[in-house]
């Protein structure tokens, strides 16, 4: 079981930037991978980056080249640096991680959600 806490949001002007926290609760289980997600008003839920544990990282097409997925494992902490914001990225951004209990079993957990409102 691991609870995720996440900070960084807020309001921003187009083209600023804001850097997203997702903190997890110290545990003795592993994180596998570390993902954000998106869902802005009238939509579904879209993955934007992801990041394994190995460090391979992947993005959604529209935030290739702004976005930037990172960890700490040490601290038990990933992020999401947001660069060239635009009023498209207007969304709550949801942490999530794939957490390995057993060597044959995981589980996910979410974050609560942090509003980002690009907008001038």
């Amino acid at each position: 079981q691991v609870q995720l806490v996440e900070s960084g949001g807020g309001l921003v002007q187009p083209g600023g930037s804001l850097r997203l926290s997702c903190a997890a609760s110290t545990s003795i289980f592993s994180i596998d991978n570390m993902g954000w997600y998106r869902q802005a008003p009238g939509k579904q839920r879209e993955l934007v980056a992801a990041i394994t544990d190995y460090g391979s990282t992947n993005y959604a097409d529209s935030v290739k080249g702004r976005f930037t997925i990172s960890r700490d494992n040490a601290l038990n902490t990933g992020y999401l640096q947001m660069n060239g914001l635009k009023p498209e990225d207007t969304a709550v951004y949801y942490c999530h991680v794939v957490v390995r209990l057993t060597s044959r079993s995981t589980v996910d957990s979410w974050g609560q959600g942090t509003r980002v409102t690009v907008s001038s």
